[in-house]
């Protein structure tokens, strides 16, 4: 059980934008937390991938805002982590994949206890990884219904733990194990989903659907493995689970439609981190572009995500938006749009609203931090940013012992291709500056 009290957590408050809720509102709008897994930077038909047929996610993006330089951390745990509370990776207290006492603190404020506390209705469908033990579960961190696997990755027909033995059963509904054998889980997925929203249509609800897709496994439909047969391996395989993933999206905003809930439903799409290149992911299939490196680094390919906001006839439509801008801020942006107050003090993300509403309003952050297991570490300041120990997954002979600091400016250099330390040493050293004030912010 938390410890914290509700007179800490809802102190302060957010200033509500008065064209969005007003007092006369009488029902909050609905929140779905979309949050992919492995879906590369540039996934999607929209952002450029012009071989992928993903109709349903370019949808969500006409009807919504989407974001050009959209971050996350570059690994499965510590994204969820800086999701859930609000907080770059390390003062979330998680930059590493979870697993047996390394989790989210349960001291924490989730955005689902936060969603909790103002009378909403919070589900989880989906993964969770963020531990596993019973004080850091799901249902102990602010979800009141929880369908879906603990760990990082499930076979999506046996639910069984995806990585080397021992096998291992992972699929809950909140506290109790279940068993479905052979039935698919993404389908299962929108099944739940369905369930829940009947379930709390008539009362505001916060529902976080953290979809397993398009991480490996990778078991797309055999429709879309066909459909994809042209392309090289392994991004065909890919593809395949990526529409796979754009079909069941396609599902529940066809159901929301049909419930009449579509434009009272604020809808949040993003990617977890970069795509994979580990060997259980056949060694590739996502894209990146100019991207450099993958899931698991801080280089761009790693942490750049495709990341939409929409809400019929509230927020604006087809639009782009380039401002920096980073998971930590759906936190405070659902809390100003759901017109609630109270904020966190320790909360290291700026609400989005006003970058939403209006393209020529700044970026809301100074800098952005990063932190991984693997000892790297990173700041983005403006167009620089700075890499500690970085790794290029793609590329790992291209890292040189000479890089174990890494300065780039992302407009003179989008791809990373050459460290400037040498030339502005002075801009390394500010960034430096900027990581330790940062690290000596959190509390021990």
């Amino acid at each position: 059980m938390k410890t914290t009290s509700l007179i800490g957590i809802l102190s302060g408050a957010f200033v509500v934008v008065p064209t969005l809720l007003s007092a006369q509102d009488q029902k909050r709008p609905n929140v779905i937390l979309i949050y992919t897994d492995d879906q590369g930077a540039l996934d999607m038909n929209c952002y450029g991938a012009s071989d992928l047929h993903t109709p349903n996610m370019d949808a969500l993006a006409k009807k919504g805002v989407r974001f050009t330089q959209f971050y996350a951390a570059p690994i499965s745990s510590p994204s969820r982590a800086s999701l859930m509370t609000g907080q770059f990776t390390r003062r979330a207290g998680l930059w590493s994949n979870a697993g047996g006492a390394n989790c989210l603190p349960a001291e924490k404020t989730t955005i689902a206890e936060r969603m909790k506390a103002a009378g909403y209705a919070t589900g989880l469908i989906g993964k969770w990884h963020l531990g596993e033990n019973l004080e850091v579960s799901p249902n102990a961190q602010g979800f009141d219904y929880f369908f879906g696997h603990k760990v990082g990755c499930i076979d999506n027909y046996s639910h069984f733990f995806y990585w080397s033995g021992p096998n291992r059963h992972d699929l809950w509904r909140n506290e109790n194990e279940v068993f479905y054998d052979g039935q698919f889980f993404p389908e299962m997925n929108v099944r739940e989903i369905k369930n829940f929203v009947n379930d709390h249509k008539d009362q505001p609800f916060f529902l976080y659907w953290a979809t397993n897709l398009p991480h490996y496994p990778l078991q797309g439909f055999p429709k879309w493995q066909e459909y994809y047969n042209q392309l090289d391996y392994p991004r065909n395989l890919y593809a395949a689970f990526l529409s796979t993933l754009d079909e069941m999206l396609g599902e529940v905003l066809k159901f929301l439609e049909n419930k009449g809930l579509i434009d009272n439903t604020i809808i949040i799409f993003q990617s977890d981190n970069g795509y994979s290149v580990e060997q259980r992911n056949h060694y590739g299939g996502g894209y990146a572009g100019k991207y450099r490196g993958a899931k698991f680094s801080l280089f761009e390919g790693g942490i750049r995500v495709p990341a939409i906001i929409s809400w019929p006839g509230k927020l604006p439509q087809g639009q782009v938006r380039d401002q920096i801008a980073m998971n930590v801020d759906w936190f405070p942006t659902i809390v100003e749009l759901c017109g609630l107050s109270g904020s966190d003090p320790e909360i290291d993300g700026k609400s989005l609203v006003s970058v939403i509403m209006d393209n020529k309003k700044l970026s809301q952050h100074d800098a952005l931090f990063f932190d991984s297991d693997r000892r790297q570490w990173a700041v983005r300041k403006g167009d620089w940013k700075l890499i500690g120990y970085p790794e290029d997954p793609v590329n790992p002979k291209n890292i040189t012992e000479s890089d174990s600091l890494f300065l780039s400016n992302l407009k003179m250099d989008i791809a990373e291709s050459k460290n400037l330390i040498k030339e502005y040493p002075k801009i390394a050293e500010e960034l430096k500056g900027l990581r330790g004030a940062y690290l000596k912010s959190i509390k021990k």
